[in-house]
């Protein structure tokens, strides 16, 4: 069975769309854009409903939300489609959708021929977002509703479960209080008495790092505890 998007794709596409029921210009900046009529001058391209163009949109035209729905569904095969089939690596829901709308915005033959797509097949996850955001102008104009969009696609890819890049592999899940209570307990014996406190204090930290990754929180304690240690370790040679 071919893969669509999920609803929560579909709606961020709807979202970022815009849904217009009228024929209007595409390279038009204003909200809500002029309607087109015959005889009216196009710098871009003639659209309707959620962006969709075709030679079936026509000067003066309009459509119900029903018909702007359907278009849209219709409209979204193809790229669900171009995708599914142009890219070589696993994909989650977020990821998936996130490229369908690019394809949709861009069109299937730019993504099929872009460096986004060619270093995702490599699987370079990471580098998709900064590859979306090459993908800003309109005939020569840098546009910010694109910008925009590029940021939410972005967004969109980042969310969900993580799919290991080949260049920033998942780090798999650190043992805190192991880590810092062998440092601690290690260095020639530095800080032997603080050594069975440290996993309280990591659990203390770590209730209070749920926004950060294992990694680092992990960085940030144990930087913490061996300046600590130094800090005693240097204040025992002085006293004595």
């Amino acid at each position: 069975m071919a893969r669509k998007i999920s609803q929560t794709g579909l709606q961020k596409i709807k979202q970022w769309e815009g849904c217009i029921l009228y024929a209007y210009d595409d390279f038009d900046t204003r909200r809500p854009p002029r309607r087109i009529q015959k005889g009216d001058r196009v710098s871009g391209t003639l659209t309707i409903g959620y962006g969709h163009t075709g030679p079936d949109v026509q000067p003066g035209m309009s459509i119900s939300q029903e018909r702007a729905d359907a278009l849209l569904e219709k409209d979204l095969r193809r790229f669900e489609a171009a995708v599914e089939s142009k890219v070589r690596v696993p994909l989650n829901d977020n990821q998936f959708a996130a490229l369908v709308s690019f394809a949709l915005n861009v069109g299937t033959g730019n993504f099929g021929s872009s460096t986004l797509l060619k270093k995702l097949n490599k699987g370079q996850y990471d580098a998709v977002p900064a590859e979306l955001m090459k993908w800003v102008h309109s005939k020569g104009k840098r546009m910010a509703g694109l910008v925009n969009r590029r940021s939410q696609e972005s967004a969109l890819w980042g969310s969900g479960s993580f799919v290991s890049s080949n260049t920033v592999p998942a780090a798999p899940k650190a043992d805190a209080k192991g880590v810092v209570t062998d440092i601690a307990a290690g260095g020639a014996g530095i800080g032997a008495a603080i050594a069975p406190e440290l996993p309280k204090i990591v659990d203390s930290v770590q209730s209070q790092q749920d926004e950060l990754n294992s990694g680092q929180w992990v960085r940030i304690a144990i930087a913490v505890v061996i300046i600590a240690l130094t800090a005693y370790s240097i204040y025992r040679k002085v006293s004595k």
